[in-house]
């Protein structure tokens, strides 16, 4: 039982982690390596709103997820739009971007353990007679939100179902009138704030430090080759095949090897299936 609840937290962990990522990339073809700079970025801003500025809890996270937003339409007008596809440039522009901000973090004084974000709630309860903290329960809450919420958006707001077209053909919605450039903004836009959200969910449960950024980005690109690259539903079910293999291996192995078992699961899905579990841009070309 404390595997299955701590698996379930785990992959809803993951499912934070990667979402937004999995939706940029889904809609641009782009792949935002600048993804977990964006998290730790919006964990910054909000603990310098909170505890240097004196604003309230809630409205710093606001403005926080406000300024990462417009930092994500930025990135893709002023830089993205000028290399996509352009696969090679694409990457090296996107991480230069995620690396030259969390550099200038740990420049402006982002070191140690210093900086946390209060938990939303205090205490754990037990489940199943398995002790769980408040702010995990948060976690799932919180994931199962942010699913809940993209499905609307893509199913019932024009904004989302244009998003949705474009990620399915591209050619198609061009033809039905639909700006790529436009959709891509938003996605990418979309994307950081759900690194932003990620962030402001996760970090109370540790340290906001620089090398968390570093962490997030191996492990959105992680779920989203296992699920198969532009696969917004692949990256749901990898993050749960991921989350419960790692919970196994650190109750039956070692914790310091539950990064090792993500590595290890890309590396068998790319043997077996090279497109990820619901990848088809590798078949196709391999038919052709």
């Amino acid at each position: 039982m404390e595997i299955i609840i701590y698996g379930i937290v785990n992959s809803l962990t993951l499912i934070l982690m990667s979402i937004g990522f999995a939706l940029a990339y889904g809609v641009s073809r782009i792949p935002n390596f600048a993804h977990g700079a964006l998290f730790i970025l919006t964990g910054y801003l909000t603990w310098l709103l909170r505890f240097r500025m004196d604003m309230p809890y809630g409205l710093a996270i606001l403005l926080s997820l406000i300024i990462v937003a417009i930092i994500g339409v930025a990135l893709y007008q002023i830089i993205l739009i000028r290399v996509r596809g352009m696969p090679i440039s694409e990457i090296i522009a996107s991480f230069g971007v995620g690396l030259a901000i969390l550099e200038f973090l740990r420049w402006s004084g982002l070191k140690g353990t210093a900086h946390m974000l209060p938990p939303f709630m205090s205490g754990s309860m037990l489940i199943f007679d398995v002790p769980l903290d408040y702010q995990r329960i948060i976690v799932v809450l919180g994931g199962v939100s942010v699913l809940l919420f993209l499905w609307f958006f893509t199913t019932y707001t024009k904004p989302g179902l244009s998003l949705k077209a474009i990620a399915q053909n591209e050619r198609a919605g061009l033809v039905l009138g639909i700006d790529s450039d436009i959709a891509a903004t938003l996605a990418v836009a979309i994307g950081a704030v759900f690194a932003g959200i990620a962030a402001i969910i996760l970090l109370p449960l540790g340290n906001i430090v620089v090398e968390m950024g570093y962490e997030v980005l191996v492990f959105a690109i992680a779920v989203s080759v296992c699920g198969g690259l532009g696969s917004w539903k692949g990256a749901v079910i990898a993050s749960f095949l991921i989350g419960f293999a790692q919970t196994i291996t650190v109750s039956l192995v070692a914790p310091h090897y539950h990064f090792v078992t993500a590595l290890f699961i890309i590396i068998m899905v790319l043997i077996f299936k090279p497109s990820g579990l619901f990848g088809r841009q590798k078949e196709l070309e391999e038919r052709v």
